[in-house]
C-alpha cells in the first residue's frame, strides 16, 4: 500500500467526519437562535402586532388620554438628564477605580454594582425612606422648599441610582486598556491633570462614555419599579410613560398600552443599535 493511498484514506475518513461536525455546529447555532427568538423576537413581534394591528388608531387613542403626552415627554427628559449626569459622574467613578489606589477601593467597586443586585422596588423604598417627608433628610429638604418624593426630582434620583453601573462598567474596561505611560509623559511635559484627561484620555474614552450614556438612557425610559413608588404618579406632573402603560393595562386598554410600549421599545432598540455600533468601532480601533 503506497503512501498516497494512505493519505487518500485519511483524507476520506476526515471528510466522513465533517458532516457530523457540521451538523453539531449548525445544531448549536439553531438552538441559540430558537432560544433568542422565543425570548426576544416573538414577544417583540407580538407587541407590535397588538399595538398596530388595526393601524394607528390605538396609538392615537392612547395619546389622546389626559397626561399621555406629558408622561412621554417627562420620561424622555428625565432619561436624557440621567444619561448626561451619569455619563459625567460614572466616568469619574471609573477613573477613580482604575487610576487611583486607596483603602476600600474594592468595597467601592462592589457598591457600584449594588443597583444591579437590588430590585428596583427596593430601590424605591430606599429613596422614600431617605427622602420621604417623615425622614430627617426629607423633612430638612422640604423645609428648604425642595421636594424629592412625589416630585420630578425623585424620579431623576431613582433613575440615576438604577443606571449608574451601566456607565461605570462600560468605561472601566477602556480605561484599563489605556497605557498609563501616555498620561505620565503628558504630565512630564507640563500638562495638568485636566489637560491630560482632555487631550490624551478623552478621545479614547469618548465612544465608551457615549455607549454607557445611551445604555443608561435606554434603561431609564423603561424604569417602572423605583419610579412608581417615588413619583406619586400625578397625571401631568410626575406620571411617566411606563407607569402610564401600566395604567392602560389596568383599564384593559391593551391595544393602546401595546402601541405606546412599541414606541418605547423602538427607541430603546435604536439606542442599543447605536451603542453596538460605538462599541464595535472601539474594538476595530483597538
Amino acid at each position: 500500500m503506497t503512501v498516497r493511498t494512505l493519505e487518500h484514506r485519511r483524507a476520506g475518513g476526515g471528510a466522513r467526519l465533517r458532516p457530523g461536525a457540521a451538523l453539531a455546529r449548525y445544531g448549536l447555532r439553531g438552538t441559540a437562535l430558537v432560544y433568542l427568538g422565543a425570548l426576544v423576537i416573538l414577544p417583540a413581534v407580538a407587541i407590535v402586532a397588538k399595538g398596530f394591528g388595526g393601524g394607528l388608531s390605538a396609538l392615537v387613542s392612547a395619546l389622546a388620554t389626559t397626561g399621555a403626552v406629558q408622561a412621554i415627554v417627562l420620561t424622555l427628559v428625565t432619561a436624557a438628564l440621567t444619561a448626561i449626569i451619569n455619563g459625567i459622574f460614572g466616568t469619574l467613578l471609573a477613573y477613580v477605580l482604575v487610576r487611583t489606589r486607596f483603602p476600600g477601593r474594592g468595597a467601592l467597586s462592589t457598591i457600584v454594582d449594588l443597583p444591579f443586585a437590588v430590585p428596583t422596588l427596593v430601590a424605591g423604598v430606599m429613596l422614600v425612606a431617605l427622602y420621604g417627608p417623615n425622614s430627617p433628610v426629607g423633612g430638612f429638604l422640604q423645609g428648604m422648599g425642595i421636594q424629592v418624593i412625589f416630585a420630578q426630582l425623585g424620579i431623576l434620583l431613582a433613575l440615576l441610582f438604577v443606571t449608574l453601573p451601566l456607565v461605570v462598567r462600560t468605561v472601566q474596561p477602556v480605561l484599563l486598556e489605556l497605557d498609563p505611560a501616555e498620561e505620565e509623559a503628558a504630565r512630564v511635559l507640563g500638562a495638568r491633570r485636566w489637560t491630560t484627561f482632555r487631550k490624551v484620555m478623552l478621545p479614547a474614552l469618548r465612544p465608551a462614555i457615549a455607549a454607557g450614556a445611551l445604555l443608561a438612557f435606554a434603561r431609564a425610559i423603561g424604569e417602572f419599579g423605583a419610579i412608581v413608588l417615588v413619583s406619586g404618579n400625578i397625571t401631568g406632573r410626575t406620571l411617566t410613560a411606563p407607569v402610564f402603560i401600566f395604567q392602560l393595562t389596568s383599564q384593559f386598554r391593551y391595544e393602546e398600552a401595546a402601541a405606546v410600549s412599541t414606541l418605547l421599545f423602538a427607541l430603546s432598540l435604536l439606542l442599543v443599535l447605536i451603542t453596538e455600533r460605538l462599541t464595535a468601532h472601539r474594538s476595530d480601533v483597538g
